[in-house]
């Protein structure tokens, strides 16, 4: 393609060819987005992608090391695993796993513990697995129960991750019809809705999270529980955006382009939603993509200090509560896996999120 024509193709594509060839150029956040495509995946798919059920214990099995999948012998060999012997050192009394020599093939699609498939039937077939009486495949190895850390940690992404992308679409429907009423109405109704920000952004979030984690009942359903958790974070996180909108909404409102549409009789609803809230694409975009992480970070904060999402519920939170004391990480280090989850998504989505903004920009390159 010669410049010439390279450049009639620029002027004459659309805005959102432009967007993709502009994200295109930030090869950390095109990285990004296919890491957190291949989070949400294996979330989606965590009972076929899980060797055992989440909730499985093995009570001869407990604080078993990571173990792993071997495919060099001597050159390229099936994938395979060394047997695990479990002894007790006599001093201290404490269980240890010694590998042995015999090994192990790792099979793959497995029949296992059955799942539900999307609610349409159900299935026992895994990805992965062994045939072993006394062991098991532990990727990530097993925590003070004898349950999978590997299982746990893809059923719980189910979890966390779409808290935040339920929580984002709460906040971010209610903060930008908030913020777009205050800003463009002005007057007596922006005064309220600015009060009511301020209260709600006056509230102590630790001490209310206290106070409704001492208050709700033990019995309720986990899931009637994570989907007031969600709603809750989403109502507290809804102002800072109302606040952006509605100070961008103050400038916009007197640009010519918005007179000329109040002009040419068009309602006030067309106004916001095809002339206003277009012209704020890069900012809402950038900072849906920030808030997620926020909302992820949030959950796993709560659930790991007690006050969020309870056992037998699985999130990233609840499995970082097996690594609260220090015994707990010096015998089993292998259990602050789900806090490197949390930082590597929490990375993908602020790369995301610049990458994006960078592509939205009108006055980009």
């Amino acid at each position: 393609m010669t410049d010439t024509s390279r450049a009639e193709s620029h002027f004459t594509a659309s805005a959102r060819t432009l967007m993709w060839r502009r994200f295109r150029k930030h090869r950390l956040a095109v990285v990004s987005l296919v890491f957190l495509v291949a989070c949400y995946l294996a979330a989606l798919f965590a009972p076929f992608l899980a060797p055992y059920p989440p909730d499985k214990i093995e009570k001869l099995q407990t604080f078993v090391p990571p173990q792993m999948v071997h495919i060099w012998d001597g050159g390229p060999a099936w994938p395979f695993v060394y047997e695990l012997k479990r002894t007790r050192n006599a001093e201290t009394a404490r269980v240890t796993y010694e590998q042995t020599d015999k090994k192990i093939p790792v099979q793959f699609f497995v029949r296992g513990a059955e799942w539900s498939v999307f609610g349409l039937g159900t299935s026992d077939l895994h990805l992965f697995g062994i045939e072993a009486k006394k062991q098991k495949l532990n990727l990530l190895g097993t925590d003070s129960l004898g349950q999978d850390v590997f299982s746990r940690l893809l059923y719980g992404a189910r979890v966390t991750l779409s808290a935040g992308l339920v929580g984002v679409a709460f906040a971010f429907v209610l903060g930008l019809t908030m913020g777009a009423i205050s800003g463009y109405y002005g007057g007596r109704v922006d005064t309220a809705i600015q009060r009511l920000m301020e209260f709600i952004r006056s509230v102590p979030t630790i001490p209310l999270w206290m106070g409704l984690a001492a208050a709700l009942p033990i019995e309720w359903d986990p899931l009637f529980v994570y989907v007031l958790i969600t709603l809750i974070l989403a109502l507290i996180s809804w102002t800072s955006l109302a606040r952006v909108v509605r100070g961008r909404f103050l400038s916009l409102k007197s640009e010519d382009y918005v007179l000329a549409a109040r002009l040419s009789g068009a309602s006030q609803t067309r106004i916001i939603t095809r002339h206003m809230l277009p012209a704020m694409t890069s900012y809402i975009i950038a900072a849906m993509t920030l808030a997620v992480p926020e909302m992820i970070l949030g959950e796993t904060a709560l659930s790991f200090l007690g006050l969020g999402l309870r056992p037998p519920v699985v999130s990233w939170g609840v499995l970082l509560q097996d690594a609260q004391n220090l015994r707990s990480v010096a015998l089993a280090p292998w259990l602050l896996t789900p806090g490197l989850a949390v930082v590597l998504v929490v990375l993908a989505f602020n790369f995301l999120g610049d990458g994006l903004r960078d592509a939205a920009d009108p006055y980009g390159q």
